[in-house]
């Protein structure tokens, strides 16, 4: 017995052993073994063991060959945690006709001294334009290796995947829209980011009806005169489909949706027997003639595997985005199981059809287990059959001008499995060019960091503006940090300002011009005023540190930025390192910016305390606003803080405020709108939650799913109440 002990021992001590000597040894944790496809662009990202030295980043020691064996002007750049090599491509970028190698030579030393383990080299070739799969061996051994990349992730963290979701959750534009942005002239319209670029919303009014999805149903009303209000009619959907986004475009409706498909027989069965994944989830269009609103007429209907991402039209033209995970592990049951995503279009068939292999490109730096969809639609032509294109890989933030889209994918990069999650991802950009319904690809760029929202990216004169967040604020050993980069036409750098507020991160951006305008949080809202008229020097020539932050930042005129988001107060801690942060109320600022070098906060506003919210926080098409009409009106439900308890919250009012913002006077609280009968209750009533507000000429109206009220402008006082 005791020398089966003391074998089992010394396995354990050789065990270890070895482990100690992996992991004590100085490599890079991150090398390839075959050839890799690129685009011109590409950087490379080298993670090695330890930190590096500096005297290591050597052109002689690390470099890059082409094929005739020659080395190429190359930029070494050591990343903030000191462990990561970036290799930039030469300044016309990579030759698609050309064969390159990346080689790292042993002389490589750690900050501690040690010598690469081992010499690396490797292959790769470039494309011009993003590559196609091309056959089904291809995509099933595409989604394959995400398959043994899971099964690698679920050994490293305990049975925890990495963050790939089999569900499909929602992921939550030329500068400014207009200074009336939110609605110009007698007819409000959806407050956008692009002047001239529509985005789908819950309601829409075309002056004389309004429009609202709700549910199951979009209901039609006569919304002229506002004390005769009615319901003209109701599309009511069974089942399934429930409506979520609209479009007006002249006497067409256009209804966007998630659609579920019922299954009657075990969905892995039917996938076996017909080999095609069955559609579960899509995202539908529905296009219906209201050339008489009291009677629409459905005319064309397009269906696409998927949940909705986002939506734009430009004119006549609508552009719907989806993305779609496929159930891949399928394929373990059987590799011949179809899993492209489908689509149907009415104007051609009503039959189910599969996107061609031909047809489906895929991001070479990209790994991720789905796909994005982008369909166009010329609503002048109701016949003509719809446009796809799609993309394997994710693309959470999108960006649309007149003449361009942008999908912004996050990029863990060429970083080891076990440091995501760990180490922020950066973000590739990627551009399509725009001529009707032909949706192409144009160009990649990768910038550092990652993009909050639609409004962190921007283009203006042929340049791509963006700005990011690097890293977490949690973070202390490795403190996040801001960066604004701008790219030209062919998403090459041309400019950029890095590492500001240390610790921060970006809550909100607003691109007007040659000026931008970036707030950043941690303990205080510092308001950053950049000049980027030099789109090869951008420089920021000021800087406005207060209390709060602003999710949202909205143009006033050339010279004031109205910001929009929460108070907020430091309470300190005893004992703690840092101090606690603690959510006020909704906070509204008005910001002089005329001097650029020295901004203002001229006037404030702060309503209610903690737990007051309102849909602008997170949704830019819940506001109102027209500078010329003196209106600036959202939705809100307002709640005090308890004098008992700091974390109890008392409910005071649901509705929605109606501001003035005046430069010279100040914000202004106009008037109050609910749609709560009586005394408010004890808690908030979701079906009286005013969804939208909107006006048509002199009239005020505020929807919400019980009802629309209209209100006489200026005054705002109640003239009609139409109830469902």
């Amino acid at each position: 017995m005791k020398k089966w002990w003391l074998i089992i021992g010394l396995m354990f001590i050789s065990i270890a052993a070895v482990a100690f000597y992996s992991f004590s040894q100085f490599k890079v944790v991150n090398a390839w073994e075959e050839e890799h496809v690129v685009l011109p662009t590409k950087v490379w990202q080298l993670q090695f063991s330890e930190k590096i030295s500096e005297q290591s980043l050597d052109p002689d020691l690390m470099y890059v060959t082409n094929d005739k064996g020659e080395k190429l002007e190359t930029k070494l750049e050591l990343g903030d945690d000191r462990k990561t090599i970036f290799i930039h491509p030469p300044e016309e970028g990579y030759d698609p006709q050309a064969g390159y190698s990346v080689h790292f030579k042993k002389g490589i030393k750690s900050a501690l001294g040690k010598e690469l383990d081992s010499e690396h080299s490797w292959k790769f070739v470039v494309k011009e334009t993003l590559p196609i799969v091309g056959t089904q061996e291809n995509l099933a051994s595409y989604f394959e290796e995400i398959i043994k990349e899971e099964k690698k992730a679920r050994g490293w963290f305990g049975g925890l995947k990495e963050s790939f979701s089999a569900g499909e959750d929602k992921a939550t534009e030329e500068s400014v829209a207009a200074d009336k942005s939110g609605g110009g002239g007698d007819v409000s319209e959806t407050n956008v980011q692009v002047q001239g670029v529509d985005e789908a919303d819950i309601v829409k009014t075309d002056g004389k009806s309004i429009f609202q999805a709700e549910h199951d149903k979009v209901r039609i009303i006569q919304a002229v005169p506002g004390a005769q209000m009615k319901v003209l009619s109701t599309i009511p959907y069974k089942g399934n489909f429930s409506p979520s986004q609209l479009f007006l475009q002249k006497d067409q409706l256009v209804v966007i949706g998630h659609q579920y498909n019922e299954m009657y027989r075990p969905y892995e069965d039917v996938a076996k027997d017909s080999l095609i994944a069955p559609m579960m989830q899509s995202t539908t269009i529905i296009i219906y003639d209201v050339k008489n609103p009291a009677d629409p007429k459905q005319i064309r209907e397009v269906k696409m595997e998927g949940h909705y991402v986002s939506a734009r039209k430009v004119d006549n033209l609508v552009y719907l985005i989806t993305q779609h995970y496929p159930d891949y592990w399928l394929l373990k049951k059987s590799r011949k199981i179809d899993i492209r995503p489908k689509f149907t279009d009415s104007a051609v068939s009503s039959k189910e059809r599969m996107i061609d292999y031909d047809d489906i490109h895929y991001f070479p730096e990209s790994r991720q287990p789905n796909y994005t969809l982008i369909a166009a639609l010329d609503l002048d032509q109701p016949k003509k059959e719809v446009s796809m294109t799609t993309y394997l890989g994710s693309g959470r933030q999108l960006y649309m001008s007149k003449e361009n889209l942008y999908l912004a994918v996050e990029n863990y990069g060429d970083m080891d499995f076990k440091e995501r999650g760990v180490m922020a991802p950066d973000t590739d950009v990627h551009k399509f060019a725009i001529k009707g319904m032909d949706v192409q690809y144009h160009s990649s760029a990768t910038v550092p960091g990652t993009v909050l929202n639609q409004f962190s990216m921007d283009e203006h004169n042929g340049y791509f503006r963006v700005v990011t967040t690097k890293g977490y604020a949690w973070d202390e050993k490795r403190p996040s940090s801001n960066h604004l980069y701008i790219l030209d036409k062919n998403l090459k750098e041309t400019g950029k300002i890095e590492e500001l507020a240390r610790g921060e991160r970006i809550y909100s951006a607003r691109f007007m011009g040659d000026r931008i305008y970036m707030v950043t949080f941690k303990e205080t809202d510092p308001l950053f005023v950049f000049d980027a008229s030099d789109p090869a020097n951008p420089k920021v020539l000021g800087e406005l540190k207060i209390p709060g932050f602003s999710n949202y930042l909205h143009p006033y005129d050339e010279n004031h930025i109205i910001g929009f988001g929460q108070d907020t107060k430091i309470v300190a801690e005893k004992g703690a390192s840092q101090p606690r942060i603690l959510t006020d109320g909704v906070k509204i600022s008005l910001f002089d910016v005329s001097d650029m070098s020295n901004p203002k906060e001229k006037f404030t506003e702060i309503i209610g305390g903690r737990g007051t919210y309102s849909p602008l926080n997170h949704d830019h098409k819940a506001l109102l606003f027209n500078k010329d009409k003196d209106i600036f009106a959202f939705p809100i439900s307002v709640y005090q803080n308890s004098e008992k308890n700091e974390y109890e919250q008392i409910f005071e009012y649901q509705g929605a405020y109606v501001y003035d913002i005046d430069p010279a006077t100040g914000i202004h609280l106009k008037s109050k709108i609910t749609h709560i009968k009586g005394d408010m209750p004890y808690y908030e009533e979701w079906e009286n939650q005013i969804q939208r507000l909107l006006y048509i000429g002199d009239t005020l109206y505020a929807v919400s799913a019980d009802k629309i009220t209209s209100h006489k402008m200026g005054s705002y006082e109640k003239v009609g109440e139409l109830g469902f």
